[in-house]
């Protein structure tokens, strides 16, 4: 990020500038590019694995825009995965979202991340760090940053993770803090679902989609516009919502406009359907729901 103007807080000047956040815990100074304001809104940690299926991938960008059209910012660590795709379902949301580094600004790290740490920035958000800009990420600071990405959210969500991940060391931190930790739930028989599995059973909540998140943490849905379907925030079912407000088109037409696989493309077209977004009408073709 060699690009981006940053500057160094001081404890004392992070007191006010993350809204009191992160009062009480053991850092000097964090190391800023961008803008923390969007600390004064409710916020959300979504975490989870570094490799995460395609299914988990989806979710976490999904879950991530509809928290932030509700009006929450969206925390995590920038990783690959799960993080990256949070993010950027924030930013699909176009809304802003905070990123916490395990090195210096200058030492980024992944570099596959870099591109999107920029984008962060420019929408509006913030990526910081407690690391000078030249210092290398190295393993160990992920667990120091883990415990700031729980020390800036007002709850947590892990959305997919083995029974041996970083997500979890974050849901301790947030858990010793006091901070709700909440998990999806996933198939017993998928390794990547055990450590959402294993927190739930060891009392997290369990939580199915933004609502449900938003309910544990005592917040609501924002309305919606009348007659916008709720998920437009997203940048695939938009696609899909855009090509049938032309007309009902067939499964064919609605998977090459969402730019997916067909396989994801058709388990997308489920979501809606599910949603009750779009409807499938007696000729097998799409269409829009009536508002």
């Amino acid at each position: 990020m060699q690009d981006t103007h940053r500057r160094y807080l001081t404890r004392e000047q992070l007191e006010e500038a993350a809204y009191g956040r992160l009062t009480g815990s053991a850092l000097a100074g964090l190391w800023v590019a961008g803008e923390l304001t969007a600390l004064a809104a409710p916020t959300v940690a979504v975490v989870g694995t570094r490799a995460p299926s395609e299914d988990g991938r989806r979710l976490a960008h999904r879950l991530a825009s509809d928290l932030a059209a509700a009006g929450v910012c969206v925390i995590s660590g920038l990783a690959l995965g799960v993080d990256a795709a949070a993010h950027g379902g924030a930013l699909a949301a176009r809304a802003p979202t905070i990123g916490v580094l395990g090195g210096g600004h200058e030492r980024f790290f992944p570099p596959r991340n870099a591109e999107l740490a920029r984008r962060i920035v420019a929408g509006g958000g913030a990526v910081v760090s407690p690391y000078p800009p030249e210092h290398p990420a190295y393993p160990w600071q992920f667990l120091a940053r883990n415990g700031i990405v729980a020390a800036l959210a007002d709850g947590l969500v892990v959305v997919e993770a083995a029974a041996r991940s970083g997500a979890l060391n974050t849901a301790s931190w947030a858990a010793d803090r006091g901070i709700p930790v909440m998990a999806f739930p996933g198939d017993v028989d998928r390794p990547k679902a055990a450590g959402c599995l294993a927190l739930i059973r060891d009392g997290a909540t369990l939580v199915r989609d933004a609502a449900d998140v938003l309910s544990q943490l005592g917040l609501r849905l924002a309305a919606p516009a009348a007659g916008a379907p709720a998920s437009v925030t997203d940048p695939v079912e938009a696609r899909i919502l855009t090509l049938l407000g032309s007309g009902p088109a067939d499964a064919d037409a609605v998977v090459a406009s969402s730019d997916l696989p067909p396989a994801l493309a058709l388990a997308r077209i489920g979501d809606l359907l599910a949603a009750g977004t779009i409807v499938s009408g007696p000729d097998g073709r799409f269409r829009r729901s009536a508002p």
